[in-house]
């Protein structure tokens, strides 16, 4: 009798008991960036002081950071 309560008791334990999940980060692209190649945009990052900044050149060679297209596009 002792023994198949052990044996239940370590059954339960084992089924509650959770492998190591192995998730992996799944990149996520700017969509602004992304956004500006759907318009038919290209992108360019600019260095600036306070970092990195990306402009989109659209079809018409209007220069607009990527950002602010996105905001005007997306009220």
């Amino acid at each position: 009798m002792k023994k198949v309560i052990l044996l239940i008791t370590a059954g339960v334990i084992a089924g509650c008991s959770s492998a190591p999940q192995n998730s992996q980060k799944m990149g996520m692209a700017n969509p602004a960036s992304v956004y500006c190649e759907q318009s038919g945009g290209t992108l360019k990052i600019k260095d600036t002081a306070d970092g990195q900044t990306g402009y989109c050149t659209l079809p018409d060679g209007t220069e607009i950071e990527e950002w602010a297209l996105f905001r005007r596009d997306h009220k």
